[in-house]
Order: C-alpha cells, then structure tokens, then sequence
C-alpha cells in the first residue's frame, strides 16, 4: 500500500521508546503509517511517521544499547531540532513495577505520570548529594506534563468511569503480530521481597512457597509517580517509601521530562526485583502503545494547534516549575473510596487507576 507523505510542519506530537520492542508496538498502533522525509546528515535518529486519529505522530526509539537519561536527552533534542512544530511528547514503553495493597499492580497494568504532592508526575531518585555518613539528599525537581495533557487524563478518567475505553479495540490491531499476545507471556508470579531470584533466566527454578497469593485482576490503568534515575534499582521499596509512594520506575523519563513536555506512559514488564525477565515486555509494550492512542483520541487536533510549540515552551520553564507547586494540591486530596461503574474500578487513594 502507497503510504502519503505530509508536510514536515504538519507533525505536532512527538512520541519517544527506549526498546525496539516498545517501538514496533507504536509502529503497529498508527492508524496509518506516512512516507519517510529526507535523512537530515546532521540527525541521528530514525523516525516513523504516521497518524493516530486527527494526529500527526513523530515516533523515534534510542539507538540500541545506549539506554539511560542522557541518550534520551539527546533523540529528544534532535526531534525538536527537525519538528519545529511539535507541541508536546509522549514516552510511551515498557517499566518495573512497584506493587503494593494499595496500588495493586499486576504485570501489563498501565502506570501514567500523574502530578502528586510535591512531585509533578516523575521523579529523579538518584539526582542529588552524599552527605556525612553516607546519607543521600535529593535534590532538584521535574516539570509537570503540559496542561493540555493534565486534561486529556481528566477526560480519559472520566470516561473510564463510565466504562467507555477502546484499548481493547486498539490491541486488537496489535494481537495480529502473534508475539504480542497476553497468552505468551506466562504466569504473573510476585514473590515476596526478601526472597531473591535462583539462577537461570525464567523463574522456573523459583520457590512458589515464596510467592504473594493475589487474586486475578483485570488488566488496569493507573495514575500517578513514576521514578527515574541512572543507577541501578537496589531497594525497590525503599526508594518507593521515601518518595512518598511510587508506582513503577523508568529510566529514561528524568531525561526528557523538563526539555520535552510530555506525560510518561508505561506498562509493568516485571516488578523491579531480582525475579525480573523479558517475558512479559512484548505484552506490556503493546497495552502502553494502546492506552497511549486511547489517550491521544480524547484530545482534538484543535487543542493541539492552541498548545505553545516545544521551543517556545523552553522559554517558559520557570512558569512551569511555578505550575508545578501550585497543582500539587489539585491530586492530594482524594478521597480514600472505590468506585464500581461497570467494568471500570476506580481506586482513588495515593493514585487514580480505572480497569477495563
């Protein structure tokens, strides 16, 4: 099939994957894929072109092996360089989830950065200094996603609420590459914290004495903190409780989140432990491309074009950090209450989360 090429200038949202396999999954979600533009020799990246809805979509992955906050600061840099019309960023892949009796996380649930206390959605955990004694103080802080994307969460919320959601609609389109099926993922094991890993690639050799009992639940989309950082994960848990309660990390996101404004949309490929593996990330990439699409159709290209383009936004950084304090309370005054309206749950305490 021809595919059509469009104006340079026409593109308007930007959307970054740190694994080849989170970038197929974006690749499989557009509703059409457009014609490559001429390779710019001082451009690195390589991008897909398509449409999702009223939407033209820049999709570009890191090169391979070259993961982390500085690698993503750079494709992000070259995306607003080439796109000048570029109006805000999504980060749409793959994390480690952080489960707990309130959050109830289960592998390919989706986690969306959502402003909360003092954190605007995503923060560093391990941006700050060592003092005396070896004792760690964070310092600095994250942007909070563009308005028009605190919007669209309301109205994805919303319609969550009522049961309308299209991600199984939008998975389907994916479930014809059969590597992507739920089916090949295997079973949603946690086991307990204190227990590590046997040796070998699969759990197989793993205790299932050690494992948390859960009950079975429907795969859910959930709202709130998402950590980054550069070093390696060591204490799940406790990074978790010092920031006040998070949902799942992502390495990359510190890296892009105050030069590209964006909203981080990740699914849980493993639970950020010794136990975790490559089984479940074909899975979880696909359930993110296609919360991130849902998310996408909430929001009319009208509201777009009002959005100021990312150079522009630049200049407006300590506005932003200024937004940041003054949201935090809009998100820390849930109640603590369930709410059943079909198929959709919602869990209103640290976070929102809507199953469908």
């Amino acid at each position: 099939m021809k595919r059509s090429r469009v104006h340079i200038k026409d593109y308007t949202i930007g959307w970054v994957c740190a694994l080849p396999i989170e970038l197929a999954a974006a690749q499989e979600i557009l509703d059409k894929e457009h014609s490559d533009l001429q390779q710019d020799r001082n451009d690195t990246n390589l991008y897909t072109l398509g449409r999702i809805g009223e939407h033209n979509v820049v999709i570009a992955c890191l090169p391979t092996g070259q993961t982390g906050t500085n690698s993503a600061t750079s494709v992000a840099a070259q995306i607003r360089s080439k796109f000048v019309s570029i109006q805000f960023g999504l980060i749409v892949g793959i994390g480690g989830g952080v489960p707990s009796v309130k959050s109830k996380l289960r592998l390919g649930n989706v986690v969306i950065s959502q402003p909360y206390i003092q954190h605007g959605g995503v923060v560093q955990y391990d941006l700050g200094k060592t003092r005396a004694g070896g004792y760690f103080t964070r310092t600095g802080s994250l942007n909070t996603p563009p308005t028009v994307l605190l919007s669209a969460l309301s109205k994805l919320q919303s319609n969550h609420h009522r049961g309308r959601s299209s991600i199984s609609t939008y998975l389907s389109s994916i479930y014809r590459l059969p590597k992507f099926l739920r089916n090949g993922a295997g079973s949603d094991i946690l086991f307990k914290s204190t227990y590590n890993h046997i040796e070998g690639p699969t759990c197989d050799r793993c205790s299932r004495d050690r494992a948390v009992a859960r009950a079975v639940r429907k795969v859910t989309v959930h709202y709130g903190t998402i950590a980054s950082g550069n070093q390696v994960i060591k204490d799940r848990d406790r990074i978790s409780s010092e920031l006040s309660g998070i949902l799942c990390f992502k390495m990359e996101a510190a890296g892009l989140i105050n030069s590209f404004p964006c909203l981080v949309v990740q699914a849980i490929c493993d639970y950020a432990d010794s136990h975790k593996n490559k089984r479940w990330q074909p899975y979880a990439a696909a359930t993110a491309a296609a919360c991130a699409k849902e998310l996408l159709s909430v929001i009319p290209s009208a509201k777009v074009a009002e959005t100021s383009t990312m150079r522009s936004s630049k200049d407006t950084t300590g506005a932003q950090i200024k937004n940041t304090s003054e949201n935090k309370g809009n998100f820390a005054n849930q109640a603590g209450q369930q709410i059943t309206q079909g198929d959709v749950t919602i869990n209103q305490r640290v976070f929102q989360c809507s199953t469908y």
